[in-house]
């Protein structure tokens, strides 16, 4: 079954519900991006594998995780919290049946203070972009997804910071991928708010990593 990269960053109120949640046969693997309030030692406790990746980044988190899995099929997700592990099990689906290449989770808010207008907006720009340079038609760039390991080291996705997820879809496209979505729900996350979209200040930061992306390709 899967393996599940948990980037980290200081999520200890959050890692006992999500990895409580995680499904059976589904192996979570916490990359501790540089935690100073335990989570490492948490997860460690909690029975998950830990990595530590000292150089800081979200896709420097991600690919971290990738390097050690070894299932042959790796999903990823935030581990804040604010999405549930639970429905890993219908975004791994496709893949398993050999009907996609690339799933990702299209999360669906439970609340504005779920997901801030402002980041709404700034996912769909960036969806709607996508759509116009590769044709797929994407309603979320979410950081629930999963992928087969070896093809997705094979993709060479080079950022290592918030614009891994973006990357990763284009390469997936280039490359002829069949890329799907599936409905994934969307909460508040544990201990306030989100490090990129509960700020102006960190979804700046995520749009400029993708912008740069954008230009790259």
């Amino acid at each position: 079954m899967p393996d599940v990269v948990l980037p980290v960053l200081d999520e200890a109120e959050a890692l006992p519900w999500v990895l409580g949640r995680m499904p059976g046969g589904f192996n979570p693997i916490v990359v501790d991006n540089g935690s100073t309030d335990g989570s490492g030692a948490l997860a460690n406790r909690l029975g998950a594998q830990v990595v530590r990746e000292p150089r800081r980044g979200f896709g420097a988190a991600c690919f971290a995780g990738l390097t050690v899995a070894r299932a042959s099929v790796v999903c990823f997700m935030d581990a804040d919290g604010s999405l549930d592990p639970r429905e890993l099990t219908r975004v791994v689906v496709p893949i398993l049946d050999e009907e996609a290449d690339l799933v990702l989770g299209s999360r669906s808010a439970a609340s504005r203070e779920a997901w801030p207008v402002r980041a709404r907006l700034a996912n769909r720009v960036l969806a709607l972009e996508v759509r116009r340079r590769t044709g797929v038609r994407l309603k979320d760039i979410g950081p629930m997804r999963a992928a087969r390991r070896r093809e997705l080291l094979e993709l060479g996705i080079v950022d290592r910071r918030f614009g891994w997820p973006l990357e990763m879809v284009l390469r997936a496209d280039r490359t002829g991928w069949r890329i799907h979505e599936v409905p994934v729900s969307y909460a508040v996350r544990a201990g306030g708010r989100s490090k990129v979209s509960g700020s102006l200040r960190g979804t700046l930061r995520a749009v400029r990593d993708m912008t740069d992306v954008l230009a790259r390709a």
